[in-house]
């Protein structure tokens, strides 16, 4: 039987609503998201307690609540370790990745893969598996999982609410962009463990207590005869109905079918670095802080909030195994598809059943709100990261003289195509079986992931690794993983009662293990080209590794270096043609008594292959430059002024379709200069600032290796 809304319930959801939708236009209003560094990463502007909350809720999304307490209702406490995993990696992120991705001054992931080895092959390969790994995995799951909490518990029309969401997310991402974003984020998060914690609460008391969950859950099977009475089947063959021995273990045997542990330290952890280090979703929120500081700060607000989902998803999930063992625990495919109607198993309703069991009227609308929240966080998430990634390193690539304006306009445009496929999604999810899709989507991870891992770990911390060994091995891994993923999906896992007639490579090995052959298979085929084919050259490797960090240095004699030679190139020029030239004013006559540097003031010599550098950033070319004399200036700037806004008022949007190339860009060389400056400027930590986040960062980890211990002795 279903619930239905109170009026309590709908005041509640349409209050989380509105205030979400005052926040995303506030920050529209409030922020510049004009630029591409304002919409893309919040013009670098963000604190560690928004960016802190943001990573938190990008990451728990729907399908969190519904996959995590489903693992825990099926299998214990074992589905926590990817949690704690977290715990340790995002502070890798804080004090590794982010600073040598601010050293390097990028935007996206593909973008820094293209600095540091050189060419377009490697970013090219990892935009589109990003994209790939969005638009069919992670949207697939958050839209299915969100889709069965409403379906569950409230009886909507599915289609219905899973547009509206799609449309109300995507409203926000393409107005507001990453500030929109985040700061909905942090309302999210606030919301989200309030409401999870009074779940939590709500069933421990029910149950009676920590100790007393450990003690019943080992204790919850259905009542296979009751079962058998209450529903019409055919099948009276049960399987997988009692709670497995080792489920209050986290880590457990190498032969074990969740986690092994061998498999989870080796295979599982390099593909986590991926989605904890090199993900877009996840950096691009670390990468809108103010500083280096509140970066870390951050990672390590992150790390101590990714301790809660361990008790108010993991936990409740378990609870519910308790409290519905008949409905969760389903006995065989034909009751599991009465209960819930997928055959695979009915562990993923655990949550939702609880919500709609335990929760009182009031509070119902605020877990529905806390549902919203998670599936909207994932997918505003979602939409802003891919939109960066085709933006930045896709349509970049196709059109070189893109303006600000076009990029704008792109990634807004991309973010519609994708709430277009999104909902084109809904119905192949529906179709698809729930309880096999979730464990699906980790093992697509798994196998496409680790040696996008291995090639950022080798070019980070090797500076010998060069393009040439890095795309060869990404590519061997990748190959190799793509196959094992097609073998995945031709020989299925069979229905638990039926005979398992997979070939043994693919029964008997676990996809953690097959994550750690692709990392170290990754790994050894990069080191191996790398020492075969040229080291990468200075510029590839000056900003781009670890051992960077240390070096402060500006290159800054070199960028004045260049532009001395193209000024003094431009001179001779013009010292060569300088008989041709008559200065403004000067007669025939007086011609031999004028020095060559008169006539450099009063010429600007183009030179095409060497453009002259502007001395300041916000210097520009200007209508003089095309002039022999400086009295043709003045109509010159009336002249370009009137032809500007001829060209706005008629012709915007040819400017925009066809590429028009702005003469008034700022020259590249002091710009990369300046941009570098800036960059080094964010990584300064004062001693004090310093002392407090390693002191945060040992006591993190610490609690993240004692939570492993406690939950796996």
């Amino acid at each position: 039987m279903r619930a239905s809304l109170e009026t309590a319930d709908i005041a509640i959801v349409a209050l989380y609503f509105v205030l979400v939708m005052c926040i995303g236009f506030f920050a529209m209003w409030k922020y510049n998201r004009s630029t591409v560094s304002g919409y893309f990463l919040a013009g670098r502007s963000m604190t560690w307690v928004a960016i802190g909350a943001s990573l938190f809720v990008s990451n728990i999304g729907s399908e969190h609540f519904i996959g995590l307490a489903g693992s825990g209702a099926a299998s214990g406490f074992a589905v926590g370790a990817w949690e704690f995993n977290a715990l340790m990696l995002l502070q890798l992120l804080g004090w590794v990745f982010v600073p040598v991705y601010i050293r390097s001054g990028v935007y996206t992931m593909p973008e820094y893969l293209s600095k540091r080895f050189g060419g377009h092959r490697i970013q090219i390969y990892f935009a589109a598996l990003s994209l790939i790994l969005y638009i069919f995995t992670k949207l697939s799951v958050d839209l299915y999982s969100g889709a069965l909490f409403i379906q569950e518990s409230l009886g909507w029309n599915l289609y219905l609410s899973v547009i509206l969401l799609i449309g109300m997310t995507a409203l926000l991402t393409v107005t507001g962009g990453l500030v929109a974003v985040i700061y909905t984020d942090t309302l999210q998060a606030l919301l989200m463990i309030i409401g999870a914690l009074t779940l939590m609460i709500i069933s421990i008391t029910e149950v009676g207590g920590f100790e007393e969950v450990k003690r019943r859950y080992m204790l919850a099977s259905p009542n296979i005869t009751s079962i058998l009475l209450t529903y019409n089947i055919s099948n009276t063959n049960s399987c997988n109905v009692d709670p497995k021995p080792d489920a209050l273990k986290m880590l457990r045997e190498p032969t074990d079918e969740d986690i092994p542990w061998p498999g989870f330290l080796l295979g599982q952890t390099p593909a986590s670095v991926w989605y904890w280090c090199a993900d877009q979703v996840i950096v691009q929120r670390v990468l809108a802080a103010k500083n280096i500081a509140h970066a870390k700060g951050s990672t390590l607000m992150a790390g101590f909030l990714k301790l809660l989902p361990m008790f108010i998803i993991v936990v409740p999930g378990m609870i519910s195994r308790i409290l519905f063992a008949d409905d969760i625990a389903c006995i065989n495919p034909e009751h599991c598809f009465q209960v819930c109607g997928s055959r695979a198993g009915c562990s993923n309703i655990a949550y939702p059943r609880l919500v709609m069991k335990l929760v009182p009227v009031g509070l119902r609308g605020l877990m529905m709100a806390v549902m919203i929240a998670a599936l909207m966080s994932d997918l505003d998430s979602i939409f802003n990261s891919a939109s960066t990634i085709f933006t930045l390193d896709v349509y970049k690539l196709i059109r070189k003289s893109a303006t600000s304006r076009e990029l704008m306009i792109v990634g807004r445009v991309f973010v519609a195509f994708m709430v277009v496929i999104s909902i084109a999604w809904v119905p192949i999810i529906v179709e698809m079986q729930g309880g096999q899709m979730y464990l699906y989507i980790q093992e697509v991870a798994d196998y496409l992931t680790p040696p996008v891992a291995a090639l950022f770990l080798m070019g980070i911390f090797w500076k010998r690794c060069n393009e040439q060994g890095a795309f060869y091995g990404g590519m061997a891994g990748f190959v190799l993983g793509a196959i094992r993923l097609i073998l995945a999906f031709i020989y299925r896992a069979p229905e638990c009662n039926q005979p398992d007639t997979r070939p043994s490579f693919i029964k008997n090995i676990h996809y953690m293990y097959v994550a750690t052959a692709l990392f170290w298979i990754t790994g050894i085929v990069t080191f191996v080209v790398s020492l075969l084919t040229p080291p990468p050259t200075k510029e590839q490797v000056r900003t781009t590794t670890f051992w960077a960090l240390k070096n402060r240095n500006i290159k800054e004699s070199a960028a004045k270096g260049e532009l001395y030679k193209v000024q003094e190139k431009s001179i001779l020029k013009c010292n060569e043609n300088a008989n041709h030239i008559i200065p403004n004013g000067k007669s025939e006559e007086n011609i031999k008594n004028i020095k060559p540097e008169d006539i450099n003031l009063l010429v600007t010599c183009r030179d095409d292959s060497n453009p002259v550098i502007s001395v300041s950033h916000s210097e520009v070319e200007t209508p003089v430059d095309c002039y022999s004399n400086g009295q043709a200036a003045l109509m010159g700037e009336k002249k370009h002024e009137e032809e500007t806004d001829d060209r706005e008022r008629h012709l915007k949007f040819i400017d925009w379709f066809c590429g028009f190339k702005s003469k008034n860009m700022n020259k590249r060389a002091v710009r990369e200069i300046e941009e570098e400056t800036v960059c080094l400027q964010m990584l300064e930590e004062t001693p004090k600032v310093k002392l407090l986040l390693n002191t945060g960062l040992v006591c993190v980890c610490s609690l993240g290796i004692f939570m492993f211990v406690y939950f796996s002795l």
